[in-house]
């Protein structure tokens, strides 16, 4: 549905990006140099996706092999770990991607996460295992934020949501890669192989985004000084002096009126998303092997969420586009909760492959339309810093998960009870989607600016 907001729709500049044609103009056409650079974020967010399945992929062996003594409970605790750092990563990465420049941001991000995963291969300990895995964690959490915020200002207007969808069809391609690449290398050499896999991230992509990744800073267009001027007027503060207005960035803009309201449910509709996609994609090898499979078929199961994943970026970058990110993500995150009910009832293993494929859809699903919401919905300016706030507090659910999944196995309650809690956080997700819709529907009705449409 189209939503009028009360800020611009975004612009951005790019230094050195031949498509632009104005400073504070979205590029008019999709130009060869803009799809270099977003192929190069979206490769980088393959090795995302790839660490957030490589984890569950070699847990049974870092509890049955190391000697670390981990238990599910401690091993659902280091699985957090990453997690954590990219909650930090995420949160400070969007902000300084708005001050200090997409590229320098998505490239520290990635050297960052690629030295520190590779150096998870030789961790002598549980402790140190999970503090690598928290440095890795901050790269991580840092480069989704900043790689939508740059794409987002190198694409035209209206493929906007579409691309941002599509970028992020690398996590979960990410994550098939993790569970196939496990499938034949664990039992030939091995866990740590797994972790090593990030050199490529260091010897390929990152030259890749040397060369082809432009610098932008957004610049404040316009619409976005009149929004600013109209936010201080109503706050009774001065516009400034001469005339000259300086909108402040950051969490303090992102965190009052008007954006204050729509800012809490975006973060609180993705810390449950994120609660459901990673304690899946954290557990569901070992959650199989408890139900009886062995790890090759275990893996094959994760294949299945993670191309449900894939499948679902495709179909809700179309849904989005026609219906809007935030219905189409109320219809994703429901199926995600259905799906998950059914796996309770313990149906045939046909039945479980197709549950999976659809709650891959589902969870990967909103997350992707929430990313395209939150890009649209914020002005160029905030648009990196909104994307970390929603997905860095999103990561609160990424940390819960694991930890969650663990105590709910320690505590003897089963597979299914994993099941359940995944179901009703997606349910949750739907619910709270579904007030953002209201929400901007509402400033719809009392903010009716025929230049400041976006699909939201």
């Amino acid at each position: 549905m189209n939503h009028t907001l009360p800020a611009a729709a975004p612009h951005g500049s790019s230094q050195g990006a031949p498509a632009r044609t104005a400073a504070n103009e979205p590029p008019p056409r999709f130009s060869k140099s803009s799809a270099a650079a977003v192929l190069v974020c979206w490769l980088l967010v393959v090795f995302d996706g790839y660490d957030l399945i490589v984890y569950g992929t070699v847990q049974s062996s870092l509890i049955s092999e190391t000697g670390w003594g981990l238990s599910k409970a401690t091993a659902g605790t280091i699985g957090s770990m990453a997690f954590v750092g990219m909650m930090i990563g995420a949160i400070f990465a969007g902000r300084m991607a708005d001050s200090w420049g997409r590229r320098r941001t998505i490239l520290g991000c990635a050297i960052i996460f690629s030295i520190f995963t590779i150096l998870c291969a030789f961790a002598p300990n549980a402790a140190a295992f999970g503090s690598l895995r928290l440095l890795a964690g901050i790269g991580l959490g840092g480069l989704v934020p900043s790689a939508n915020a740059l794409v987002a200002e190198l694409v035209p207007a209206k493929w906007r949501s579409t691309v941002a969808t599509l970028m992020m069809s690398g996590v979960p391609i990410g994550g098939s890669i993790a569970a196939l690449v496990g499938i034949q290398i664990i039992p030939a050499f091995g866990w740590e192989s797994m972790f090593l896999v990030a050199v490529l991230a260091l010897v390929v992509v990152v030259p890749l985004g040397l060369k082809y990744l432009p610098e932008t800073l957004a610049p404040l267009s316009a619409m976005d000084v009149a929004a600013a001027k109209a936010a201080r007027n109503a706050t009774g503060k001065a516009a400034g002096s001469g005339g000259t207005v300086k909108e402040p960035s950051g969490f303090k803009s992102l965190l009052r009126a008007p954006y204050l309201g729509a800012s809490v449910l975006f973060a609180v509709a993705t810390i449950a998303t994120l609660f459901a996609w990673y304690g899946l994609g954290t557990w569901l090898p070992n959650l199989m092997q408890l139900a009886g499979y062995n790890l090759g078929s275990a893996l094959t199961f994760a294949l299945a969420l993670n191309l449900g994943a894939v499948a679902g970026s495709v179909i809700t970058a179309w849904a989005g586009t026609r219906f809007g990110p935030v219905p189409t993500a109320i219809a994703a995150a429901a199926v995600a909760a259905g799906a998950l009910v059914v796996l309770v009832t313990g149906p045939p293993v046909g039945v479980v492959y197709c549950m999976l494929v659809l709650a891959g859809v589902g969870t990967h699903g909103t997350q992707c339309l929430i990313i395209a919401a939150v890009a649209s919905h914020y002005p160029g300016h905030l648009r990196g810093t909104a994307l970390g706030w929603a997905l860095g507090t999103g990561r609160i659910g990424a940390v819960a998960a694991p930890q969650v999944g663990g105590l709910l196995l320690a505590a003897g309650l089963g597979v299914n009870s994993n099941f359940l809690a995944f179901a009703r956080a997606a349910a949750i997700a739907a619910v709270l989607l579904a007030a953002v819709g209201l929400k901007l529907k509402s400033k719809l009705s009392i903010s009716p600016s025929p230049t400041g449409a976006n699909n939201v």
